[in-house]
């Protein structure tokens, strides 16, 4: 074992508790990189499945461009085509299930096949029971023959010969199970096989499909035929596999990079905590070092054992993070679980740490602490014998101070001029730059900030305020370094408030302005282009039947294609929508524009589109649509509450129909008529709503109430991370105190000496801990408040205009916080401290 290796780790056995809040520093930044990015490619997987089928059991899949249904007769073009041994057409949708559905599933995908055709193509491999025949087409005693895997039959709880239940456009359907498969399972992609035209009425698609199954003659030119058959379709349809795009995928992006850069957030601060005691331990080891050069050891070699000591820490933080990190996500999943199966009822998602996720958390977790100590053991390296041996200078003599502080104000003036240029990227560089100033700058700023908060402070501790104001002065350069973590987590403590304040209040006036109706009906999915089958027009039809009903109008949704990107495509009625809701709309659009919408080829964009597409009103754009590629003429831009967060374009019912083949409907606004009894006009809608099991009925109070409850939760998660994220900075100043405690041992010896009591020094540590807190914590509002406003602008960038909410609660909570940790942190220095030996202090070395 090397000298170094030897070295490095009788020092971290000597110093135990200083290297076990080292260790825990990197630990918690790598647990939150980690835990957090394990949550993401599970319910992206999860989403996934719900939304697709399987892919590559066919030869080759033919789908619309634009990923709708399109007819059925497009058959005929496929068939012919040299090397194509036989196709057959299917309905493919995802189907969420019932609430009151007792089967471990959230939803299934119902495919419906031809009989004649399908075995030619897939071949399903009957386990008991029979396979669908022609004579199943039409339903018998008002149940539809269908067949399912084994394992799904099994995750339903369903048997040979028994029944099952799911939600169609008429309401619901039975399903009587006449054929059991002995197929793979393939994790949540749970399939029910029906026919072709059973399908077609389940889900109110006449004549339509969505997939067309070819396979291929033996020994033929694979690629060719692909080709050819593209080419007798056109351009308006894609061949290959099924495609994963999903509206949501954009909006998981922008989740994995917050999660990300959260969790270099909380390896930076890491990095702030080791580089303090890094630092501090050259000072400590002055001696040491002087001896180790006397005797002939190379600066090479002084410097290996600092970093070997970094990379030895590194590694343990690392690991004890990477466990961490497994289960704050699977904790986190669990907790995340009701919540995400309610919104968009997908399954169970499970907890996946892809290689990338692995590599950027060790990588970072070992790179950060090795480079915190790269410095340092420069610092150690450059000391000569006699200047080691020599007694340092204090740490206000420190060179280069006064330099790195004017560089920082000029990050803060440049910083400054990024906010106010009002460019959404300079503002996003300015808060890097902020933070970045104040941190070159807090080594000077020690002394004025911590003079006048100890004159406050010596109120309560009135003779030991004083002592702690100079032990932090005579050490500027370790409390800058501990003010910058407490600031950096108060930054992100107020940020995450004033957004989550701001986010929350602009979708609660979404919510009332387009979800303002006395009665509303919606699918159990809110993710509306997923797993939902509209009602048909009978649903609209009985509604507006029942006495005590005003003005009623439905949205309806299909899917399109913008630049190779899926769009959501939801259909209005413009005039009858505007009686029973609205929109939020952007600047230079109105409510009067919502009335063009009738005209052909006019269509209207929320905000997340025309930002991300750079559409403006009066822009025209090209659409895939099932009907091939349409030009619309954008008139106006605007934001509804269940669409915003997803790019989304708005069209009239009408040409939804036409143009997309959509005729159900998946979301029903309706109001009272004046003077009706609403409690009775909602008890008659429940009866009605009742044989619909996609649907909810909600009066305007509930439904407000069931969103705000949503809120709520997403404001306990926040809040949470919030605190989590603050925790580095009770390591560091942990961390401080117990260094500061060690290197001024025999200054507290001698303070005892002299009649201290132990409860004086006690009170000495507790105000040198409350006395760092506020100094990052004054520094933390300004940047706070700083980066909450320009994470709101962005959204505002993106398409999402949310008003500015001032933070009051963050910053109560910030502040809260920090005299919280600084008392706790004080706890075992300063009780260290005080049960110091009087004899042993005065002898330390």
């Amino acid at each position: 074992m090397s000298i170094q290796v030897t070295l490095a780790l009788r020092y971290m056995r000597g110093r135990t508790l200083r290297t076990a809040l080292t260790t825990m520093a990197i630990a918690f930044g790598v647990m939150i990189m980690f835990g957090l990015n394990g949550i993401l490619p599970g319910l992206t997987e999860a989403l996934q499945r719900t939304m697709l089928a399987t892919a590559g059991q066919v030869d080759l899949a033919v789908t619309s461009k634009s990923g709708g249904t399109f007819p059925a007769t497009t058959l005929t073009s496929v068939t012919p085509v040299e090397g194509v041994a036989a196709a057959t057409p299917v309905l493919r949708r995802t189907v969420s299930l019932p609430e009151s559905s007792s089967a471990s599933l959230a939803s299934v995908v119902v495919v419906g096949i031809d009989p004649s055709t399908s075995q030619s193509v897939l071949p399903l491999t009957l386990a008991s029971g029979r396979l669908l025949s022609q004579s199943d087409a039409e339903s018998v005693d008002g149940t539809v023959a269908a067949v399912l895997p084994t394992t799904v039959a099994d995750a339903l709880g369903v048997t040979l010969g028994e029944s099952l239940t799911l939600p169609s456009a008429d309401g619901s359907v039975q399903l009587t199970v006449v054929g059991l498969l002995d197929m793979p399972a393939v994790p949540g992609v749970d399939e029910v096989y029906v026919t072709l035209s059973a399908a077609q009425a389940i889900l109110a698609a006449e004549d339509q499909i969505s997939e067309i199954d070819v396979a291929f003659a033996a020994d033929v030119d694979r690629s060719a035929v692909e080709t050819a058959v593209a080419d007798a379709l056109g351009p308006d349809f894609t061949t290959g596999a099924i495609s994963s795009a999903s509206p949501l995928s954009a909006g998981l992006q922008v989740a994995r990079f917050v999660m990300t850069t959260l969790g270099l957030f909380a390896i930076a601060m890491g990095g702030f905590v080791i580089l303090n005691t890094f630092r501090t331990l050259v000072a400590e080891r002055r001696h040491d070092i002087g001896m180790l050069r006397a005797i002939g050891a190379s600066r090479r070699t002084v410097a290996g054992i600092f970093v070997v000591e970094g990379l030895l820490q590194g590694v343990l933080g690392t690991a004890v993070g990477l466990v961490a990190g497994w289960l704050l996500a699977t904790g986190a999943s669990a907790a995340m679980r009701s919540m995400v199966t309610d919104l968009i009822r997908i399954p169970e998602s499970s907890v996946i740490f892809t290689p990338s996720i692995w590599a950027l958390s060790i990588g970072f977790g070992i790179g950060v602490t090795v480079l915190a100590a790269v410095l340092p053991a420069r610092s150690a390296a450059r000391l000569t014998p006699l200047e080691a041996l020599r007694p340092a200078l204090g740490e206000n003599q420190e060179p280069g101070a006064a330099r790195r502080a004017w560089l920082g104000l000029a990050c803060i003036l440049i910083a400054i001029a990024g906010l106010v240029s009002g460019r959404l990227s300079l503002a996003g560089i300015s808060v890097i730059l902020l933070l970045l100033g104040l941190i070159l700058g807090a080594q000077v700023a020690v002394r004025p900030i911590t003079t006048p908060l100890s004159r406050v402070l010596e109120a309560v501790f009135r003779r030991e305020g004083g002592v702690a104001r100079a032990n932090l002065q005579r050490a500027p350069a370790r409390a800058a370094v501990t003010a910058s973590t407490v600031m950096v987590s108060i930054a992100l403590i107020i940020a995450l408030v004033g957004t989550l304040s701001s986010v929350l209040d602009g979708f609660t006036s979404y919510l009332d302005k387009s979800m303002g109706a006395d009665f509303i009906v919606v699918p159990r999915n809110l993710l509306l282009s997923g797993g939902v089958v509209g009602a048909g027009p009978e649903l609209r039809q009985q509604v507006a039947d029942v006495p005590g009903i005003g003005d009623v109008t439905t949205l309806r949704v299909a899917t399109s294609l913008f630049n190779d990107t899926r769009v959501q495509t939801v259909g209005i009625e413009p005039e009858a929508f505007s009686k029973v809701a609205g929109f939020e709309f952007a600047e230079g659009s109105s409510s009067a524009d919502l009335a063009r919408l009738s005209e052909p080829g006019s269509m209207m964009v929320n905000g997340v589109f025309a930002a991300r597409n750079g559409v403006k009103k009066g822009d025209s754009i090209t659409m895939e649509t099932p009907q091939g590629t349409r030009e619309f003429s954008v008139v106006a831009i605007a934001n509804d509450y269940l669409n915003a967060k997803l790019a989304t374009v708005y069209v009239s019912q009408d040409t939804l129909a036409s143009v997309f083949g959509v005729s159900t409907d998946v979301v029903l606004l309706a109001n009272a008529a004046p003077g009706a009894d609403e409690d009775a006009v909602l008890a008659e809608l429940s009866t009605i709503v009742g044989d619909y099991p996609s649907f909810v009925l909600y009066s305007t109070s509930q439904w407000r109430a069931t969103q705000i409850g949503i809120f709520d939760q997403m404001r306990v998660l926040y809040f949470g991370l919030a605190l989590v994220l603050a925790v580095p900075s009770l390591l560091a100043l942990l961390n401080t105190l117990a260094i500061g405690v060690l290197s001024r041992t025999r200054e507290i010896g001698m303070l005892r000496a002299v009649g201290s009591t132990r409860r004086q020094v006690r009170r000495m540590v507790t105000a040198e801990a409350l006395l760092l807190a506020a100094l990052g914590t004054i520094a933390g509002l300004v940047a706070g408040l700083w980066l909450g406003y320009v994470m709101v602008d962005a959204l505002n960038g993106i398409g999402l205009p949310m008003p500015y909410r001032f933070p009051w609660v963050g910053i109560v909570l910030a502040i809260a916080v920090a005299l919280a940790f600084a008392t706790l942190a004080a706890l075992i220095p300063a009780r260290q401290a005080a049960r110091l030996n009087i004899v042993r202090a005065l002898r330390y070395e």
